[in-house]
């Protein structure tokens, strides 16, 4: 683990001062139950969005609030945590218990889950400005491609019911709160196979789209997209 971590050293360009931290980072719960990725993961997922969404804000000052949402997810999302996670290599270096596995390709969740708990054990080890700088070398590329597709999360659901269950989602109005000027609205989504999963917005679209991004990442947590 220690020659690992040395080589993860000079794969990331700083010095690491908690070991400790970057171990977990790279240690899966099927090699260690009670000290691995998973903590650091739910932190550096926080970061991750906090200085993203922070250069977004930089970058377009006038952009609605839907459209930032929406290419904030586009950046943010599993698929650019693998992208990130392969230019570091984490694959080589990510402890996983099952033997079985070792000769094998890590799993592509595995690595986006390792990248965000790297994100994770940087912020504590070298606090924010460190890891925000991290972070935006890392995804200056993806910051920067005029060409990304961006799939809001209400299509996203949609072609995932549609292709599971062959129905569409169904949408349900809660509420309609707040001033005129100000108003919130509550609205839920369920598939065939879920409960009803709450959002809100200024909006009924923009309530719909949170309440759709919320069970993706439902979905998402339990390896079912």
């Amino acid at each position: 683990m220690k020659k690992n971590l040395n080589k993860l050293e000079q794969n990331l360009g700083f010095k690491i001062n908690n070991l400790e931290l970057y171990i977990k980072a790279i240690t899966h719960k099927s090699a260690d139950k009670n000290s691995n990725y998973e903590k650091l993961e739910f932190l550096g997922d926080r970061v991750l969005g906090l200085c993203i969404s922070k250069k977004l804000l930089e970058i377009f000052p006038n952009e609605k609030e839907g459209i930032l949402d929406k290419k904030l997810a586009s950046l943010v999302n599993k698929n650019k945590c693998f992208e990130v996670g392969q230019q570091l290599k984490l694959d080589k270096y990510i402890k996983i218990g099952n033997l079985r596995l070792k000769n094998q390709i890590i799993e592509k969740k595995i690595v986006s889950d390792s990248c965000e708990a790297l994100i994770g054990a940087i912020y504590l080890d070298k606090g924010f400005d460190f890891v925000e700088k991290f972070i935006l070398k890392n995804w200056e590329d993806h910051i920067n491609d005029k060409n990304i597709t961006i799939v809001d999360s209400k299509t996203k659901l949609q072609e995932y019911s549609l292709k599971k269950f062959k129905i569409l989602p169904i949408y349900k109005f809660i509420s309609d709160t707040g001033p005129k000027h100000k108003p919130n609205f509550k609205v839920a989504v369920k598939l065939k196979d879920t409960s009803f999963i709450e959002a809100e917005g200024s909006s009924k679209k923009i309530a719909q789209q949170a309440a759709a991004a919320k069970l993706l990442k439902l979905l998402d947590s339990k390896n079912e997209i």
